[in-house]
């Protein structure tokens, strides 16, 4: 029989003990502050934020600020790391501020899609036990420090490479990235605004090329994000390019398609238009309609 609050605990120590790790080898090579690596500092802080914002959240039994929360500890470690790093170099300009200008924008968008929903189905089971709801705000911690990883690891190398080739390829594909996220989040919020697609599932525009095309736009963000950061980084720091690795086994086993997957089967599974919708349409990499294979 599973045991929900054993399988927290465990998912909590897993989370702190990857994070432990990609905080070590993050910080080889990199500057301190005061004695501390900032890099693992860096990730300090992401669960820090979490874990002070999950008390008055259980208390109150509302998960209104998890979302936004994440965007707000995205934006103060890249910017605190930026700041105290002290070293303006190109590369750490870049990357603070396509990571600020994604995190502001998810933020306010999922911020303003529970606020008018009023709730997240997500959160439904395991707001009651203060164990599982714990463990979705200390995996919010590490999906920021995870993701943030590579980014944080250039920032706070001891060396300042030009940014070069890779650096203007890594931000050529951050912003088709970020575009297509952008168009599919826009397409859906619009489809689901008319009131005769009610109880519909979108299938047009870039969901006629993907079934997740708004996932795929933020695996491709964070390969670009990668890509500028690479140059920058040396021995050990080379393990936090699992960032994009990160955000495709999530989105893709864990969190995001498994679930929505599920949701959508149970709902309209019996629908022969649906059924062919999933048919013609790849489950993440977007497709032209009509192409085949």
């Amino acid at each position: 029989m599973k045991n929900p609050v054993l399988e927290s605990i465990v998912a909590i120590f897993g989370a702190m003990l990857v994070a432990s790790g990609v905080a070590w080898a993050g910080s080889q090579g990199g500057v301190s502050v005061a004695g501390w690596s900032l890099f693992a500092l860096g990730g300090l802080v992401a669960f820090a934020i979490q874990w002070v914002v999950f008390v008055p959240s259980y208390r109150a039994q509302t998960e209104q600020w998890y979302d936004l929360t994440g965007s707000l500890t995205y934006l103060t470690v890249v910017i605190g790391t930026f700041l105290l790093a002290a070293r303006f170099d190109a590369r750490s300009v870049v990357l603070v501020a396509l990571v600020s200008i994604w995190a502001v924008r998810i933020g306010t968008f999922l911020y303003g899609r529970i606020h008018r929903s009023g709730s997240d189905s997500r959160f439904d089971d395991i707001k009651p036990s203060f164990t599982r709801f714990l463990m979705a705000w200390t995996l919010q911690g590490l999906w920021v420090f995870l993701t943030l990883a590579a980014a944080l690891a250039a920032m706070t190398a001891q060396t300042a490479p030009p940014l070069g080739p890779l650096g203007w390829l890594g931000i050529a594909v951050w912003a088709v990235g970020f575009a297509i996220e952008v168009i599919a989040d826009a397409q859906k919020r619009a489809f689901r605004e008319e009131p005769a697609n009610k109880g519909r599932f979108v299938q047009s525009g870039l969901w006629a090329w993907s079934r997740h095309p708004n996932y795929f736009g933020e695996i491709v963000l964070w390969t670009g994000i990668a890509l500028i950061a690479l140059p920058a980084l040396s021995g050990w720091q080379y393990l936090t390019l699992i960032s994009p690795l990160f955000v495709y086994l999530l989105l893709t086993r864990i969190s995001g398609i498994p679930i929505l997957e599920s949701r959508a089967d149970a709902r309209w599974g019996d629908e022969a238009d649906y059924l062919a919708y999933k048919a013609r349409t790849p489950v993440l990499v977007p497709r032209r309609p009509g192409s085949g294979g």
